[in-house]
């Protein structure tokens, strides 16, 4: 079978000969590690990024059948972006930032983990209409029909073919900050969230439904929505249904009409209060599922919801920075996760540093002689 045959059986409850070698990335500290182990080449720690070429070769040298983050997107964000600038740079060498978003950030050198968010400009309706709503407008030239005219024949990927259809809030999280939509949420002006929502779903809808509209077959939907913590979400649950959901099942029955019944939404943190609205709006698929200190998602959910809640992920991905006995016990939560059907493991987020090249390499292995 083909890699792209075994997540799309899996996932669709067929037969598969063995579970796949799924991964999502690194953190591009833990890519400089291993270069300066000679575990691999520097070249590759320079030029990795999410499903390149140089991820397709990491991919042959630990033994990995493919990323899970390989869905395109069309230009459905901010166009154009804010100017990336220092503002500052502090005594103790961090500096003072305004990222793509407007966000104020202290980026510590030599770091690439969050930034501390120092200020944001999306405070009140004269920014967002000056400075944002320009921002969020449809353009033909967001969607380049030729390119993904030309996806369907991209047949040397084995894997499965993924659509990005963007994010209702996660993003505007990214543009406000936490702190500024907490704000936002209870304003005075208790219209202007909604109307930002609005406004960037609906930009975002005819972005997709652009790129459907060409006739180009994917496999699945993807979302990006970092909007959970260790402790829930960053959002009441009723007002993310009553700004959101909306948004979701407009989205995910355009996906429905083009034939895509796999729709994937990645959140970090602990996300069992916003699951319903989810799933009840056209969202099937878990991703990644993260352990982190309040361990299994994944199995809760399916009880709670049946077997239409999919998974891809859930592997703790510490395990790989401990030794073979405690990867040994982590593939054997594996192994009775996938015997429930309808889930791919994969580490729950980008591998960090301080992980194993050789524990990694074996997890690989060990996971491919698995059959569900």
């Amino acid at each position: 079978m083909t890699n792209r045959e075994r997540a799309l059986n899996l996932l669709h409850y067929k037969p598969v000969d063995r579970l796949p070698a799924v991964h999502f990335g690194y953190w591009e500290e833990l890519l400089y590690e291993w270069a300066k182990q000679g575990k691999i080449p520097k070249s590759l720690a320079e030029n990795w990024r999410q499903s390149n070429e140089a991820d397709a070769e990491l991919d042959k040298l630990i033994g990995w059948d493919f990323n899970w983050a390989c869905a395109i997107e069309p230009k459905h964000k901010l166009l154009p972006q804010f100017e990336k600038k220092v503002l500052e740079v502090l005594p103790n060498g961090e500096r003072r930032i305004i990222n793509n978003e407007g966000i104020i950030e202290r980026v510590k050198p030599g770091k690439t983990s969050i930034p501390s968010e120092d200020d944001y400009t999306l405070k009140d309706r004269a920014a967002f209409e000056e400075l944002y709503l320009p921002k969020m407008q449809f353009t033909p030239d967001r969607v380049s029909a030729e390119f993904f005219e030309k996806y369907n024949d991209m047949e040397k990927y084995d894997r499965p073919r993924g659509i990005s259809i963007g994010s209702v809030l996660g993003d505007i999280r990214s543009m406000t900050s936490v702190l500024g939509m907490s704000y936002l949420m209870y304003d005075e002006d208790e219209d202007l969230l909604a109307d930002i929502i609005d406004a960037y779903a609906d930009m975002q809808y005819k972005c997709i439904e652009a790129v459907l509209n060409t006739g180009v077959k994917f496999d699945f939907a993807h979302y990006w929505e970092d909007i959970c913590f260790k402790n829930g979400p960053l959002v009441a649950p009723d007002k993310f249904e009553e700004l959101c959901a909306k948004h979701y099942k407009k989205r995910n029955d355009l996906c429905h009409k083009h034939g895509i019944d796999i729709i994937s939404l990645d959140c970090d943190g602990v996300v069992e209060q916003l699951l319903p609205v989810w799933f009840e709006n056209g969202v099937n698929t878990m991703f990644p599922i993260e352990v982190g200190v309040w361990g299994d998602q994944f199995e809760p959910a399916r009880k709670r919801f049946g077997k239409g809640m999919l998974g891809v992920g859930g592997m703790d991905k510490r395990v790989l920075r401990e030794d073979k006995a405690a990867v040994d016990a982590e593939i054997e939560r594996m192994k009775r996760l996938a015997s429930l059907g309808g889930f791919i493991p994969c580490p729950d987020h980008l591998l960090m540093p301080g992980t194993k090249f050789e524990l990694v390499q074996y997890y690989a292995d060990e996971i491919k002689k698995i059959k569900p």
